[in-house]
């Protein structure tokens, strides 16, 4: 497969003399498996630095087929193989850095940091290859006759990443581009690395029963269960967010909780895990990248492919939504303080108090909270309802497939069909924490869609949460907030899962950062759709339906403090904008510079020597520099792209099929705005969500 992947469809291609291949590896061997899936069971450490060594080899010799080519460049031998390159390191990269995510150990952290320049100097070393893009600028300039959408989509973003990545700089500059991505990738991989392990570094071990008799039951066991793994006594909390979020939300131990908070917004920031010169130095070689291709800082390089298009119309946006929203988010600060003090709370509310009591004028005000919810999303019929809806949209099924290898005991593998029967993808689930696995929710792909030849390779799509686990005596019940993740994520899938094309790189998720949310934040809206809710949700022990009257109170408190939710992640985003919009490398400190961006949605009262960046890993080790907006953006897509559902029905078939033709199954083949404007019939407005937050009223 490895030795001529490249070469389908190609007859002007000449032949290749490939590295050997070791077949006793695993990572390198044919996959007798279903779907061709990984032999996860097989795969030892010790393959994963042979399996990048081969398979870089392997890369490099099918590019220099590619660079060497005598004939004429064409989309057909220059285009096509240049994105069907590089298959054997897909299959091992998208093994080995996916588990470094969800089951990591010390030894693949070392094994990410010696690997990590060999990656960087190939991606170097294809970008920066004068003989590659001389044919893809000849193809590009000369484009042929009968290229599909899907085609065209293909020439010019290969045209534009070789511009983007330097192929147009004298070969000095190239000299110092490779320089300067090649530290940048290795720092983006401490930052998580240490941000990984700030997480697993502070544990609250507490003693006195008294102090968790208030706790819920599950809080308390989980604590409990915390407890005697680490073979301590009595009940600990983690950073963990399962083991976190449940304390400080409903202990009114303020100490402990104070404590808590600050150790959690202060990952990264000093100590052992410190990631504040990690944070200056990314910044300012993201700087000196942008610069040497010609841009005034890193946010206007990033932006120019994105759907915002530039830097001011992103601050704009930032600007338009916290001018609508700051006076209804400072209200509602006032209004869980004036609640916190009618009941006997003295003194400032602080962050820490945050949690706690604004969840008790939950309970008052619409006598909802988490623990009312929870017995009727066992996380079983939650599968269960989440597998249903996708049925009933696009007319999915899921089959459980104990044959298909896992990484872990907690995943469980499924096979995915069409309607009609015909299978299109295998879905894995890891639902629960460890400390093998980084915080937060994410939807990766083991192998994204794509096919060579006539053979189509199936998506491998994976979903990995860090939900509450079961304990003893009760099963995992997700509070509303985890079935939003879950839908939200699991939109993610459907997007990498009915992907309809060829070439992987515009195919699935590969969409631009501020569009790739819409697919996943619109689905959480059937979480507050008691037709849907109807269907599956269900007391765990009685069996008894979801009463009408909770998921009203649900539907309600839809829009609690939606107005600060939504500035606390405009905070970020200014944030990531402030850091990706500097001209000058920074020098200063982060805690104070932090501070300063996001002083104008500043809600709660700030709080000295704490700071997000040093643990902010979507903008310094993940794919949202200068792209955090995004979750707003597509906020504003998906409020506008619901209320067709709502005008039409939920489940109704035309817009579930529309929205799956236009916007699910089509990736990057055309400019999201047009794909969007073909569903709903006209551009998004900020109204929309604004208009969905039912401020004021």
């Amino acid at each position: 497969m490895y030795l001529s992947a490249l070469m389908f469809g190609c007859s002007d291609m000449p032949k290749v003399n490939m590295p050997e291949v070791d077949k006793s590896n695993p990572l390198l061997a044919e996959w007798n498996t279903p779907f061709e899936t990984p032999p996860f069971d097989k795969i030892e450490l010790s393959h994963y630095k042979p399996a990048f060594e081969t398979a870089v080899a392997v890369s490099r010799a099918e590019i220099e087929a590619i660079a060497t080519n005598p004939a004429k460049p064409t989309f057909k031998n220059t285009i096509v193989p240049l994105e069907q390159s590089g298959i054997l390191l897909s299959r091992v990269s998208g093994i080995f850095y996916n588990l470094l995510e969800a089951d990591a150990s010390p030894e693949m952290q070392q094994i990410s940091l010696e690997v990590q320049p060999m990656l960087t100097a190939l991606s170097n070393d294809i970008s920066l290859d004068p003989r590659l893009f001389a044919r893809v600028k000849e193809v590009y300039n000369n484009q042929p006759k009968g290229l599909s959408k899907e085609d065209k989509a293909l020439l010019e973003k290969t045209y534009k990443d070789f511009k983007r990545s330097g192929a147009d700089l004298n070969d000095e500059d190239k000299e110092l581009y490779r320089r300067y991505t090649s530290e940048l990738s290795e720092l983006t991989l401490r930052f998580g690395q240490n941000s990984l392990a700030a997480t697993n570094a502070f544990t609250l071990n507490i003693t006195d029963e008294s102090k968790v008799a208030e706790l819920p039951d599950f809080v308390r066991e989980g604590m409990a269960l915390e407890a005697a793994s680490r073979g301590e006594k009595g009940w600990t909390v983690t950073l963990q967010a399962p083991s976190y979020i449940p304390f400080v939300t409903y202990s009114s131990q303020r100490a402990e909780k104070e404590q808590l908070w600050r150790a959690y917004q202060s990952r990264g920031l000093g100590g052992e895990f410190d990631n504040s010169e990690n944070v200056k130095r990314i910044v300012e070689l993201r700087l000196k990248i942008a610069n040497l291709l010609g841009y005034d800082s890193y946010a206007d390089y990033v932006l120019e492919n994105r759907m915002a298009q530039n830097t001011a119309a992103v601050q704009s946006f930032l600007k338009e939504l916290l001018d609508a929203t700051k006076e209804y988010a400072d209200r509602d600060y006032d209004t869980i303080s004036e609640f916190a003090h009618s009941q006997g709370f003295d003194g400032t509310l602080m962050p820490w108090d945050w949690a706690y009591w604004s969840d008790k004028y939950k309970q008052e005000r619409y006598a909802l909270n988490d623990e009312m919810v929870k017995p009727y999303f066992k996380l079983e019929n939650v599968i269960s309802g989440v597998f249903m809806l996708a049925e009933k949209l696009y007319g999915l099924q899921f089959t459980p497939r104990e044959d298909i290898a896992v990484y872990h005991p907690d995943v469980k593998a499924y096979e995915v069909s069409d309607a009609d029967g015909t299978k299109i993808a295998v879905l894995y689930l890891d639902f629960f924490p460890r400390a093998s696995k980084r915080a937060g929710a994410w939807m990766t792909e083991f192998r994204s869609a794509f096919s060579v030849g006539n053979k189509k390779m199936y998506p491998l799509v994976s979903l990995v949460m860090n939900f509450t686990k079961p304990t003893e005596t009760k099963p995992s019940l997700l509070t509303f907030e985890e079935l939003e993740t879950f839908l939200h994520e699991f939109g993610h899938a459907l997007h990498g899962m009915l992907a309809e094309g060829k070439y992987e790189s515009v195919n699935g998720t590969n969409v631009y950062r501020d569009f790739v949310e819409l697919p996943s934040q619109i689905m959480e809206n059937w979480a507050t759709e008691k037709e849907f809710l109807d269907l599956w949700a269900k007391h765990y022990e009685t069996g008894e339906p979801i009463p009408a009257e909770l998921v009203e109170r649900i539907v309600d408190a839809q829009n609690y403090l939606a107005a600060y939710a939504n500035v606390r992640q405009l905070s970020f985003g200014m944030t990531d904008m402030a850091w990706h919009t500097l001209t000058e490398p920074f020098a200063g400190d982060v805690a104070s510079f932090e501070a300063a961006a996001m002083a104008p949605a500043q809600i709660l009262p700030a709080v000295d020597d704490t700071a997000v960046s040093t643990s902010f890993t979507h903008i310094f080790a993940g794919g949202y520099a200068a792209g955090y907006y995004g979750y707003k953006w597509s906020e504003v897509l998906e409020a506008d792209a619901f209320s067709l559902f709502k005008e039409k029905g939920i489940f109704n078939p035309e817009v579930s099929t529309s929205f799956r033709r236009n916007i699910l199954s089509q990736g990057g083949h055309e400019h999201p705005m047009e794909l969007y404007v073909r569903f709903r019939g006209h551009k998004p407005e900020v109204k929309a969500l604004i208009d969905k937050m039912n401020l004021g009223k």
